[in-house]
């Protein structure tokens, strides 16, 4: 029997809903710890209490493009961020280099306001588009880090070689600095200078470990068990050959 993309894709269907199910009375069951989301929380409520800005960098990433997933989780992360800290004397701001992705950054942080009850304190300069290039919109976030109360920078979607200069800005502000990106250039950068870089899928775990809902936590149970199905698929298939001949 082969199994072909359908069957794994329904397969995968099949396990989200399954998962977002049972994991609802146990939401945190079965996750490794990742130190970087628990020092991002930790960093949040500091910021609440003293009255520092945390700031998101959601990089230049499309929504439609092979990044989108990266775009998504840095959302994601902002929503969680803001429904923490978006009531405190500086709130969140997010910046980017795609004006898609901004609108939909403003758009997830006036519903975060909503939640809240505090319509009146959102202001669309909270997303902002700083550059449209890499380097443009590096720049732009520099401006951002430098001048303001930036105690905590996050740098979750798509990143190349800038990501380099928003990380030393972070920390020469003595911010905090969590990074991740699918490109291997920034994941470089990112590993070498941010003080909590997300390595491989670990970007893509924000919404679970941030306590986003459940179909977050099931996605990423869902990948888990996936990811033993195809070895185990994998392990059979080179095996039988080999019993084969033996028989």
């Amino acid at each position: 029997m082969t199994f072909s993309a359908e069957h794994l894709v329904a397969l995968a269907l099949f396990l989200l809903l399954l998962l977002s199910f049972v994991g609802r009375d146990n939401p945190k069951r079965a996750f490794r710890s990742i130190p970087a989301f628990k020092e991002l929380r930790r960093t949040i409520q500091l910021s609440v209490e003293d009255g520092s800005q945390l700031q998101i960098s959601l990089g230049h990433g499309g929504l439609l493009g092979p990044h989108s997933a990266a775009a998504f989780a840095g959302l994601t992360l902002l929503n969680q961020m803001a429904d923490t800290a978006a009531d405190s004397d500086q709130p969140p701001i997010a910046t980017g280099g795609d004006a898609t992705l901004m609108l939909l950054a403003q758009d997830t942080l006036r519903h975060a306001y909503w939640r809240l009850k505090l319509p009146e304190q959102y202001h669309p300069h909270l997303g902002r588009v700083t550059g449209l290039t890499p380097f443009s919109y590096a720049a732009g976030s520099l401006a951002l880090i430098l001048d303001g109360s930036v105690s905590a920078s996050a740098l979750v979607g798509h990143h190349g070689q800038e990501a380099g200069l928003i990380s030393s800005a972070s920390q020469l502000r003595g911010a905090f600095v969590l990074g991740g990106s699918p490109d291997l250039s920034g994941q470089a950068l990112l590993y070498a200078s941010a003080e909590e870089p997300l390595l491989g899928e670990e970007l893509y775990a924000a919404g679970a470990y941030s306590q986003a809902g459940p179909a977050h936590q099931a996605s990423l149970r869902a990948q888990d068990v996936l990811r033993w199905v195809i070895i185990i698929a994998i392990l059979i298939s080179a095996g039988l050959p080999l019993l084969e001949s033996l028989l």
